[in-house]
């Protein structure tokens, strides 16, 4: 899936003040998170570079961040309806986790779903390749 051409997905909260855009693949590895935070909110995510995802003009003023533990992740919801579309992954701090239900039909044709033991996060995360998702293909290659 990692040599599939990206397309352009578009996507929000529930009542549109917070929209995006993102290119990726049509095909995504979305992560199932169990640590506390992803596993109460129910959030699948899918990985990508901070470069591939662009914030439509408006939508930073409705838009607040939560943080906890060592306060990497950047936990960002709407103010109005409370939907986390999007954040910053402690895993990859130099990308963007978009919310996989959080896309607008039509784009995503594909979804691998990987589970993430956010509840053991150190251990896993040293044997899990998702610290690669946020690299662009040069990067990655490195």
């Amino acid at each position: 899936m990692a040599s599939e051409a990206a397309v352009v997905h578009t996507g929000g909260c529930h009542c549109r003040r917070v929209r995006w855009q993102v290119e990726a693949p049509a095909s995504v590895v979305a992560w199932i998170c169990n640590c506390s935070s992803c596993s109460m909110r129910g959030n699948t995510h899918f990985i990508v570079p901070a470069a591939k995802f662009k914030l439509q003009p408006g939508a930073d003023e409705f838009i607040t961040t939560y943080t906890f533990g060592t306060h990497t992740a950047k936990h960002t919801f709407c103010k109005a309806c409370g939907i986390t579309s999007f954040y910053t992954p402690r895993s990859n701090p130099d990308g963007v986790a978009v919310t996989v239900a959080c896309v607008d039909p039509g784009t995503v044709k594909h979804v691998e779903y990987r589970k993430f033991d956010g509840g053991n996060w150190e251990n896993f995360f040293r044997t899990s390749d998702i610290a690669g998702f946020s690299k662009n293909k040069a990067e990655a290659a490195e």
